[in-house]
């Protein structure tokens, strides 16, 4: 298992590179106040644990691991644990200095702070687990244009549904739940990201290669 971790970082090691270079603009141009890198290094950690799919087709990594004990099954959950790891760090990173740098240029909220990168690690959480069953299913070239389409049509339907139907009373009776999203929405990700990994070591475990 720690080999299959250690294979996906070993992938990724040029495009760690690219996002620690990333970082230092980003970081100089925050320091200057001209701008937030908050959002756009959990984004960057999709894209480059994407490249990680790219990566085993090009190498044939499939045809090789099913080989394996336990291979289809370990393969599934190491692609999901580096995820979290990749994830995790880079947020640790950015929350570490976006503290920073508010101590030398803003008064300092660590309970927005925290509630602020709680809710994008989440949410990045959310997608990848949503975007994985369906990259093991179709592949990562289809699953691209699957989850481009997905997201843009999501999109389109949510605005045309919001002039015909007045969402404005269900909002109303959920607005209780502002109180409790921080304790609610780490159980749902944990929940969504479970049947994920389920489903995709479900989807792994038939496919043939």
């Amino acid at each position: 298992m720690t080999g299959l971790i250690k294979k996906d970082f070993l992938l990724i090691k040029s495009n760690l590179k690219f996002l620690v270079i990333l970082f230092i603009v980003y970081g100089f141009m925050a320091f200057n106040g001209e701008t937030d890198i908050s959002f756009i290094l959990p984004f960057m950690s999709v894209v480059i644990m994407l490249s990680t799919f790219s990566y085993d087709i090009y190498n044939k990594w499939d045809a090789y691991v099913i080989a394996l004990p336990d291979g289809r099954k370990n393969t599934v959950k190491a692609k999901y644990l580096a995820t979290i790891i990749l994830l995790s760090l880079i947020t640790l990173m950015i929350f570490i200095f976006t503290i920073t740098n508010y101590l030398q240029i803003k008064t300092l909220n660590i309970v927005e702070i925290s509630q602020m990168f709680l809710s994008l690690y989440l949410a990045t959480i959310i997608f990848q687990a949503i975007m994985y069953p369906v990259i093991y299913k179709f592949g990562i070239e289809k699953a691209r244009i699957g989850i481009f389409v997905g997201v843009f049509g999501f999109g389109f339907i949510a605005s045309l549904l919001s002039k015909i139907i007045d969402f404005k009373p269900l909002i109303q009776k959920l607005s209780f739940l502002n109180n409790y999203w921080m304790f609610t929405l780490p159980i749902v990700s944990l929940i969504i990201l479970y049947i994920s990994y389920k489903v995709s070591k479900k989807v792994y475990e038939k496919k043939q290669y």
